[in-house]
């Protein structure tokens, strides 16, 4: 990454971190001098640490059809009598809802149990910690939800949903029962969608509507089929749910049904007719109708090792002066 020198008349030789971007700054934290008059011999070499909070409600990273937020690093660097060179390191930003208020899940001394095998006795829970206690306890498996799937001729499937709160990475598993079925299914299909809606007064038309994102689509025939199960991957790489002033992200299982308007025989039915069993020879066309319905499903953030694992490529950013 290449650093990009800034003009050096009159006050552009000030630090201005957001000089050049395009859009409206959300988030800007304090900036910290970590060097002043600095002088190095040739080989020679210092090191300077950095350390910043991000507050707890910020947004995260989401590049959307109508919106984007990025998060940059900017470093500024400066000769005397030389323009200003800003260096911008991009970087992800995954935010769990709910942890405003850290003193929720920290225990007081009085309701904490006393174990003497644990190390960390008396000593307060980071905010990781805590943010991956609470991912881990509402993703967890509790009770299957199932569905019935119906239309006005009767009942096409049912569906039974482990859960309906995910992290990024993971797999929907999902179990399809047509044995109770009085509407013969003839195919079906799940598409994991996530939706983009745009609040009222940031709207450029006042007809816009939400955007639709596809990520993972599962199509296949069902038609005899008494049993069936699905499993789409969560990518690693999109934004989990999230809503601030601005954009509401949510997700959703989108399922489309193609039902036949007659019934049709199968080869049980048959060989139960014939004496000595028969071949049963699937009809040139059908009459055939299509039912969509959506299923909303919660998504959260994921470990941000597990989160970083998807990619491999090492980045070296340096600016020179």
């Amino acid at each position: 990454m290449s650093a990009e020198e800034a003009s050096s008349t009159g006050c552009d030789t000030s630090f201005v971190p957001n000089k050049g971007e395009r859009g409206l700054t959300v988030l800007c934290t304090k900036p910290k001098i970590l060097f002043c008059d600095l002088k190095l011999q040739p080989g020679e070499s210092r090191t300077f640490e950095y350390e910043d909070a991000i507050p707890t409600d910020a947004p995260p990273s989401f590049r959307g059809q109508a919106v984007k937020y990025s998060y940059k690093f900017i470093i500024g660097t400066q000769r005397p009598g030389s323009a200003t060179k800003l260096l911008r390191i991009p970087f992800r930003v995954m935010v769990m809802p709910g942890l405003n208020d850290l003193s929720v899940y920290n225990e007081t001394d009085e309701i904490r149990p006393s174990n003497p095998f644990l190390h960390n006795q008396g000593k307060e829970n980071s905010v990781l910690d805590i943010a991956l206690q609470v991912m881990a306890t509402v993703t967890a498996r509790k009770a299957p939800h199932s569905y019935n799937i119906t239309n006005v001729k009767g009942k096409v499937a049912k569906f039974m949903l482990f859960k309906q709160a995910f992290k990024l990475g993971e797999d929907i598993v999902g179990i399809f029962d047509f044995s109770e079925g009085t509407v013969p299914c003839v195919q079906f299909s799940v598409t994991l969608q996530s939706e983009e809606q745009i609040s009222e007064e940031c709207r450029r038309k006042p007809g816009q509507g939400s955007a639709i994102t596809s990520y993972v689509k599962q199509q296949e025939m069902c038609l005899h089929t008494v049993r069936t199960y699905i499993n789409l991957p969560i990518p690693l790489t999109a934004t989990p749910a999230f809503m601030t002033d601005i954009v509401c992200q949510r997700w959703r299982l989108h399922f489309e049904f193609v039902t036949s308007l007659s019934a049709i025989s199968s080869a049980q039915d048959l060989a139960a007719n014939a004496e000595q069993g028969g071949q049963w020879r699937g009809p040139a066309t059908l009459d055939v109708e299509t039912m969509v319905w959506d299923l909303p499903i919660k998504v959260f953030p994921t470990n941000p090792l597990h989160a970083s694992s998807v990619t491999l490529l090492k980045t070296d950013c340096t600016v020179l002066v």
